[in-house]
């Protein structure tokens, strides 16, 4: 019985470590390349990606056939929904992930994974205009979740030769980011504060900035102003969540800590691809320390999350 309720609340947010895994695979790969770090430890931790991207879609196809009405539940969730294109992210970051390993399987990770984040982003857009159920307080910055998707695309969209779709998904992505900037920040300034359990997700500000600089220099070749422009505000975000640093102390593990892993990926390997770009030993070292941050804080993860399954504090009722 226990079994069964904890296969019932099993929840769609856990595709956000495959999120985090994949996104320090990038970054430790690309340290291995421009950093010259000792390599093999991205390639090994891209396998234990997909192993649990399969792993939690095993679990979660159970749940969908066991119990499809909880199913239907997170899909008319007003923050729910928003997890739904972890799924699709999970397989874009895990085809950029192996673009300079195995070109066909990220090939083929990205002819699923693009189409599957545009159903996602159409679907999860057509609710938030079509349904008048949605209030301000709803919002929050999981919200970026579909936006930041689009904007990975490029990435490795280029590599694949797929110049106009990777612009067609950057527009739509940094187009949605600005209009949702405006409204998650009017939510935290002039509304009630986040719920504990959602004040992680603020670390998720980092990333639309800092994906979107590094799809921009990849689909240009080269950084220009706007390009500093995205990096620059990502690394202020960064500095902003740094000087916040005291709400986030003291808060209770949820699934909604690994909101913290892919933002510092992402913030970690801009960093790493501005120093290829400028030579500069300022980002040079703003990468080491990044990548190291990013190591200790998925190894946290990880063992707060093992340690939660096994005492059984997550998958039950919100």
């Amino acid at each position: 019985m226990e079994k069964v309720s904890r296969l019932q609340h099993f929840p769609v947010s856990f595709f956000a470590t495959v999120m985090g895994l994949a996104g320090l695979a990038i970054s430790l790969q690309r340290a291995e390349k421009i950093l010259h770090l000792p390599t093999g430890a991205g390639h090994a931790l891209t396998w234990s990606a997909v192993a649990v991207f399969l792993l939690l879609v095993a679990v979660y196809t159970a749940k969908v056939l066991r119990f499809r009405e909880e199913v239907m539940k997170e899909l008319a969730h007003p923050i729910k929904l928003s997890f739904f294109p972890t799924i699709s992210i999970s397989l874009i970051l895990l085809s950029i992930a192996f673009a300079g390993v195995h070109h066909s399987i990220s090939f083929i990770l990205f002819a699923v994974g693009a189409p599957l984040h545009l159903l996602f982003t159409l679907f999860v857009l057509s609710r938030w205009i079509g349904q008048s159920t949605f209030e301000i307080h709803h919002s929050n910055p999981s919200w970026f979740i579909p936006v930041v998707g689009n904007i990975l695309v490029p990435i490795v969209g280029v590599e694949h030769g797929q110049t106009e779709i990777s612009w067609f998904f950057f527009s739509v992505g940094f187009v949605f980011w600005l209009v949702l900037q405006t409204i998650i920040f009017n939510r935290i300034i002039f509304h009630h504060q986040l719920p504990e359990k959602l004040i992680p997700t603020l670390f998720i500000l980092i990333a639309p900035p800092a994906v979107g600089f590094i799809a921009y220099v990849k689909m240009l070749g080269y950084v220009d102003n706007f390009a500093r422009l995205l990096y620059y505000f990502a690394f202020f975000i960064l500095m902003l969540l740094v000087a916040l640093s005291r709400k986030f102390y003291n808060i209770k593990f949820y699934l909604s800590w690994w909101a913290y892993s892919f933002p510092i990926a992402a913030i970690s390997i801009a960093s790493i691809l501005m120093f290829s770009k400028t030579g500069i030993a300022f980002f040079q070292g703003i990468s080491w320390t990044l990548l190291a941050g990013l190591v200790s804080i998925i190894g946290l993860l990880a063992c707060k999350t093992v340690k939660a399954i096994a005492n059984g504090s997550i998958c039950v009722e919100d």
